[in-house]
């Protein structure tokens, strides 16, 4: 097997060197605990406040409104869940794209009486600005509408929809878990325009796994999912995970310093794939969007998208058939669905998400491997028939 090349950055990325460097005296002798009164706990306090103001420096937040959790689910949950308990069960609605991980609360509050309404795309994965319209005319409690899509890149009008939910009096939030670090995010700008909430997460910035954040409105209340020591403003219970705290805030600070030079690169390396792709015959989804520079998902015509990938993983590349984190569905993407691509299209989905690592070279050299790849699974599927 070729040297591994990894091609699956919207699914995790690697721990930058200054990440790991920053955490490893807090995994050894900084083991102090936040809350306690001591020089330890004092230590522990002061790097997690240090973390919170490079996280709210990187995103335009005010330190007071990051809320730290576990990760971008959590931060999710937290939203949907602990805003809700506010309200009488009333409307929610989310998009047709979101992750599971906002799609999934939805639904548990719609079995508490809540009316869960799905915001519809059009084929480019772009949201149906007249379904959106309808939706704000029912009055929702909560919105929830994803900066950028993890499988296809697809970024949304976030701070016009918002602006539009104002006449509604929605809570809106925004999951950016994908679009931090690939594109500006400001969390002062958008709560202008009538953003309440962001989700934000350490893996997918070359920070660990292990930390993620809701910057959080102050004027919102939210009940808390997790109730105990009163960590994070009461919002969040628990001691806190210091070393993951502090890799965070190392990682926010490196990726909004590096964000326009790597977006840059970053096209022009998804700009060449795309180019060889068609080449190929692939069929690109959301190719008449905006999308995120490192993004690219396609599919070959008569290919299953789960072998292709493990023939090349077998090759040497590591890349995704959908959202890693519903790798275990059979089922073709919910996202592509509600694009209205058919189902035995969409079973054949690959996604692609490229890194600052990554080169040209491998591009080419990925591109020729899927080649002899698709030309050896047809010639199989020709004997076959």
């Amino acid at each position: 097997m070729a040297a591994s090349v990894y091609l699956d950055h919207n699914a995790t990325t690697p721990l930058d060197p200054a990440v790991l460097e920053a955490m490893l005296p807090w995994l050894s002798a900084q083991f102090g605990n936040a809350s306690s009164r001591h020089e330890y706990g004092r230590a522990a306090r002061k790097a997690i406040d240090d973390a919170r103001n490079r996280l709210a420096a990187a995103v335009g937040a005010h330190p007071t409104e990051v809320v730290f959790t576990s990760g971008g689910s959590e931060a999710n949950n937290l939203f949907i869940k602990g805003g809700a308990a506010f309200f009488k069960p009333g409307t929610l609605a989310i998009s047709a794209v979101e992750h599971p991980c906002v799609a999934r609360p939805a639904g548990q509050l719609a079995r508490l009486g809540w009316r869960l309404l799905e915001l519809g795309v059009d084929a480019d994965g772009r949201l149906d600005t007249q379904t959106f319209v309808d939706a704000l005319d029912q009055r929702p409690r909560l919105v929830s509408v994803m900066l950028a899509n993890n499988e296809t890149g697809v970024v949304q009008d976030v701070s016009s929809l918002a602006d539009r939910a104002r006449t509604s009096g929605a809570l809106f939030h925004s999951d950016a878990v994908q679009a931090f670090g690939k594109m500006p995010v400001d969390f002062r700008r958008l709560n202008g325009a009538g953003v309440h909430a962001l989700t934000l997460s350490a893996h997918k910035i070359g920070g660990p796994k292990g930390a993620g954040a809701l910057v959080v409105d102050k004027r919102l209340e939210i009940e808390p999912l997790i109730a105990g020591g009163g960590q994070e403003r009461g919002l969040r219970s628990g001691t806190e995970n210091v070393a993951a705290i502090v890799g965070f805030g190392v990682a926010a600070e490196l990726v909004a310093q590096r964000m326009a030079s790597a977006s840059v690169f970053l096209a022009g390396l998804r700009n060449r794939l795309e180019e060889g792709l068609v080449s190929l015959g692939a069929r690109l989804f959301a190719s008449g969007a905006e999308r995120l520079p490192n993004t690219t998902y396609f599919s070959l015509a008569n290919l299953d998208g789960e072998t292709l990938v493990a023939q090349l993983d077998r090759a040497g590349y590591a890349v995704a058939s959908g959202a890693a984190c519903s790798s275990a569905n059979p089922e073709p993407s919910h996202v592509l669905r509600a694009m209205g691509v058919p189902a035995e299209i969409a079973r054949g989905a690959v996604r692609v998400s490229l890194g600052t690592g990554n080169s040209a070279e491998q591009i080419d050299e990925f591109l020729v491997s899927l080649r002899d790849t698709v030309a050896r699974l047809q010639r199989l599927t020709a004997v076959a028939v």
